[in-house]
């Protein structure tokens, strides 16, 4: 009987499990979706609940259907959104919905944060920017707002150690994580308990750090019988989706980069020393004694996602006839468009913008239209201009003296080999093509493998099981023009965003 790990990926719109070989080969997976709510502006919440028990449905049926035997299963390992506030009691109960990456609430808390404390002081501890996204302006909101709850506050969890949580009644927070606190060393790996007080906030709701190989506890008795697991399977503390992923693309030493096609869009380059830009997100990855400098958008795959919701009947109608799916259907009208899309240009600032640009304000917006544009132009331009926000933050990047070369590129959108070749075009960069779908899981995976034993360290983890699929070189004369289109971007961007909404 092979042995075999599972991984949970708590992401933005639903939660993928996948259980895999220590070869990496995927033996079972199952993706099962969860709502997000908006009871006001600015809130974006999730209910913690509602993720457990689409992960306890999602697992009895992949051992059951797949008639998987759950000793098999070595390790389990997790990778969460970033920047999820769940404050829960004594009893692990969760007091108030998570307050997602996507919520933008504490506006006035990280403005209090910007004055009382100074934010370049704050980046120079934290290697972060001062932003409502953050955690710690999201638990002086708590603090401020729903004074009753934050008393009765135990611990504030991330939405992976929520989920260890759950598997094994134990607290933790790991190193890639922490980021999200302004009160954390990022040179020491410590929390600062000078800065912690001055902001009001003790240390004691916080839970122990752990690496994110490390093993947290085990499966208890009640999850067994909720979900087919073995008793005591180890659970690794595990970390940030978009850490686990760059792992899962093999992306393990100095200078390599990832580059991330899902929800969201960025980039992570992997550093062995810390490197601070104000306008970047600085945090630990999930391998020891590694940092990755990131670029974090909100516009990603999530834009096409709601373009295909809204505008795409045809192309959906289509995939059915075809039997394939519309993002396919997609991609093959853009490839008809030319570079550029005949002049329109897309600014995917759909949920306000992280970096490099941190304006809750900012829109989404379609430059350029005419009664000549297709639908195919507008699908063509909204993969550019996801494209042109990454070369944003990779640039912004290289001003701290980073060399970024060759990207590995994950997510949903890499399995479009049009979208992977404009942005190899638009950033002049190679880009490499792992097994795309299950990167995140897969680096959950061997964080597992590695705290369990499976693997004797990541070096041999990544050697087992990560190959490259395809390659995309950059063609030199798209990327002329779109030299051309990314200067209109910048401009675009900064008469939308800067002049009328900052």
């Amino acid at each position: 009987m092979k042995d075999l790990l599972l991984a949970i990926d708590q992401g933005t719109s639903g939660c993928k499990i996948t259980i895999f070989d220590t070869a990496g080969q995927v033996v079972s997976s199952v993706t099962k979706s969860y709502p997000t709510y908006y009871p006001e502006e600015g809130f974006v919440e999730q209910k913690p609940e509602e993720w457990w028990q689409v992960i306890k449905e999602g697992i009895q049926s992949m051992l059951e259907e797949d008639a998987i035997c759950p000793t098999a299963i070595k390790g389990i390992g997790i990778d969460g959104t970033s920047w999820a506030c769940i404050p829960v009691n004594q009893s692990g109960d969760v007091l108030y919905p998570a307050m997602i990456w996507l919520d933008r609430r504490a506006g006035k808390q990280a403005d209090w944060m910007k004055e009382k404390l100074n934010e370049e002081a704050l980046i120079a501890l934290s290697g972060n920017p001062v932003d409502p996204a953050y955690i710690t302006p999201k638990m002086l909101w708590l603090k401020e707002n729903r004074p009753d709850l934050y008393q009765q506050t135990d611990k504030f969890l991330q939405s992976n150690a929520y989920i260890a949580f759950k598997l094994t009644g134990k607290y933790s927070q790991d190193y890639s994580q922490c980021y999200g606190f302004h009160f954390f060393n990022m040179k020491t790996g410590q929390w600062d308990e000078t800065v912690a007080d001055a902001l009001g906030i003790s240390l004691d709701l916080m839970a122990p750090i752990m690496q994110s190989h490390d093993v947290v506890g085990h499966v208890t008795e009640e999850v067994a019988k909720a979900t087919g697991l073995s008793v005591g399977t180890p659970v690794v503390a595990g970390g940030l989706d978009a850490a686990c992923c760059t792992l899962g693309a093999g992306v393990i030493h100095e200078g390599q980069t990832q580059e991330q096609g899902g929800q969201a869009g960025g980039m992570s380059i992997a550093l062995s020393q810390p490197v601070i830009h104000p306008k970047l997100i600085l945090g630990y990855h999930v391998i020891p004694n590694m940092w990755l400098l990131q670029g974090g958008t909100t516009g990603g795959g999530g834009t096409l996602n709601w373009f295909n919701r809204e505008f795409g009947h045809a192309e959906q109608q289509e995939a059915l006839e075809k039997d394939s799916n519309p993002f396919a259907v997609m991609s093959e009208e853009a490839s008809a468009i030319p570079p550029g899309s005949d002049g329109i240009l897309f600014l995917p600032y759909m949920k306000g913008e992280r970096s490099p640009l941190w304006n809750s304000q900012a829109k989404g917006v379609y430059y350029g239209l005419s009664f000549d544009k297709t639908r195919a132009h507008m699908i063509r331009s909204t993969m550019e201009g996801v494209a042109y926000a990454l070369r944003h933050n990779l640039e912004t990047a290289e001003e701290t003296g980073i060399q970024v070369g060759k990207l590995s590129s994950v997510g949903g959108s890499a399995n479009s080999h049009v979208w992977t070749q404009l942005k190899a075009d638009i950033t002049s960069r190679t880009i490499e093509v792992p097994y795309s779908d299950h990167a995140t899981t897969l680096g959950a995976a061997i964080l597992a493998g590695v705290g369990v034993g499976l693997y004797k360290d990541f070096e041999d983890a990544v050697k087992q099981t990560v190959s490259i699929q395809r390659t995309h070189e950059p063609h030199q004369e798209r990327v002329e023009t779109y030299n051309t289109c990314y200067h209109n971007y910048l401009e675009l961007s900064h008469l939308f965003v800067r002049s009328l909404w900052s």
